[in-house]
């Protein structure tokens, strides 16, 4: 017996449409294994239509006072809540994510990160108006850059969407967002949502628009010339793309591309507290969070001790369906990403020692067990490259000097953090530490007032917050005579 398959489709100037020239790819289930839905492999054409129909909304959407768009925003925060459970089952079979910690851990944010935004509309800020030449007045005007081409990623599909469209609309700019072909379905419930939203209040459809696609389609959506602007959470690979792409027609660009978060423990930490947040921001969404506790670097006074307790909270921890309410995490995305993690683990040099885990768990399905290797040295291939999965690291260091070596000796610098309970030595480390985020005693919170972002390749640009907000604006001198 054959099911038939849920059939996913753009959303393009207010309508659902199939690609133009009808192309399809099966999106799976990560979780079974199993495909669930068709959705749109989208090429030039549906990348004019989306374009299009975003260039031609931008002048109305632009023009509106910002309470308007406030308002707009507040509906849309108002119709997820509303929505909630239909947002949290969809993104559940998407992903394979656990219904509860869906529910618990990314609706409540997704929603107040929109209102935030919402919020910020009516707070855009200049310098204020002067006379800095004789005779002459300047003023500062902050305006949206245009249309926006966002391409979000699998990890977190639906809150991605949320940091990229919340800030972008808030500012007066319009949207074309391409979900990752492996997690498209709750990206085009989102345009469904919002669609009711714009047209209940009499907007321009065209202000945001969705296409399905793989890469070739992101290509072709950073290198058209519409969009002013470029954003995209990925891989390093693809951020350098992009890069290289935007770069033909000088389009601004927004990347957030993965980190290497070190975690550096200090021999005074309370190492049971330590563990027990260090393995849940380690093994959190299967460990595929660029924020992940990946790197865990250990005082040796305090190393074997630490590395038991780590490897047995591991052996604790469960992964499994998304309806089973134990469970911390599911399923890595998608067939290539169990064999990448696999493959890091498969070629762990002879010194490296599996503490906890180290395997795929089930047939069915892209699980992996949360995964504990110490023994490592500074250049071997785990500690430098992003895994992206339930696997933590651990090193052992000497004194704070070494740490901190350990800690920037990577090419990422997204997030980190220190465990102390010396306040001089914790502030130091934040000082010293080479990452867009430093957490003390802590890892992972993140709250939309704050900024989110990293150094070197990582990227460059901000997520959330009021600098998340001014990224998606462009700064006017206006001069006027007194005469």
């Amino acid at each position: 017996m054959t099911t038939e398959l849920r059939r996913l489709r753009n959303y393009i100037d207010g309508e659902f449409r199939d690609a133009a020239d009808g192309r399809t790819t099966e999106v799976v289930n990560p979780a079974t294994g199993e495909p669930y839905a068709t959705a749109p492999l989208s090429g030039a054409a549906d990348v004019d239509a989306a374009m299009a129909a975003a260039e031609a909304a931008f002048p109305a959407w632009r023009d509106l006072v910002p309470g308007e768009r406030q308002k707009a925003l507040l509906k849309i925060a108002d119709a997820f809540e509303a929505r909630a459970e239909e947002l949290i089952a969809t993104e559940s079979e998407n992903t394979g994510k656990p219904l509860g910690l869906t529910r618990d851990e990314e609706i409540p944010p997704m929603i107040d990160q929109i209102r935030f935004f919402a919020g910020a509309a009516r707070m855009l800020e200049g310098r204020s108006a002067g006379e800095y030449m004789e005779g002459l007045t300047s003023i500062i005007r902050r305006e949206p850059v245009g249309v926006c081409a966002q391409v979000a990623p699998w990890n977190y599909p639906m809150m991605m969407a949320v940091w990229k469209f919340a800030p972008a609309l808030a500012a007066g700019n319009t949207v074309v967002i391409k979900p990752s072909d492996t997690t498209p379905a709750s990206t085009v419930l989102i345009a469904e949502i919002i669609g009711g939203v714009l047209a209940e209040l009499g907007h321009p459809q065209g202000v945001f628009n969705v296409i399905c696609g793989d890469r070739e389609t992101g290509r072709l959506m950073v290198e058209h010339s519409v969009p002013a602007m470029a954003s995209i959470t990925g891989s390093v690979r693809a951020g350098k793309q992009v890069a290289e792409s935007a770069s033909k027609d000088i389009k601004r660009v927004h990347l957030e591309l993965g980190g290497k978060a070190p975690v550096v423990v200090f021999e005074d930490t309370d190492i049971p507290k330590a563990v027990e947040d260090i393995s849940v921001a380690g093994f959190f969404n299967a460990g595929q969070d660029c924020t992940a506790a990946t790197r865990v670097l250990v005082h040796e006074s305090i190393h074997d001790e630490f590395v038991s307790a780590l490897a047995k909270a591991a052996a604790e921890t469960k992964t499994g369906a998304p309806d089973d309410e134990d469970v911390l995490y599911g399923p890595l995305n998608n067939a290539n990403q169990l064999a990448q993690v696999t493959g890091f683990i498969d070629r762990l040099p002879a010194h490296a020692k599996v503490e906890a885990g180290g395997h795929r768990v089930g047939d069915k399905g892209f699980f992996y067990a949360p995964t504990v290797v110490s023994g490592l040295k500074q250049d071997d291939e785990i500690i430098q490259n992003e895994v992206f999965g339930p696997v933590i690291t651990v090193q052992s260091f000497s004194d704070e000097e070494q740490a901190v070596s350990y800690a920037n000796g990577v090419e990422y610098a997204l997030a980190s953090s220190v465990w102390t309970k010396d306040h001089a030595r914790a502030m130091r480390m934040s000082k010293a530490l080479d990452f867009g985020c430093v957490w003390i005693n802590t890892h992972i919170p993140l709250v939309a007032e704050m900024p989110h972002g990293g150094f070197k390749k990582s990227g460059y640009g901000k997520d959330l917050s009021a600098y998340g907000f001014e990224d998606y604006t462009r700064i006017k001198h206006v001069m006027t005579s007194l005469g």
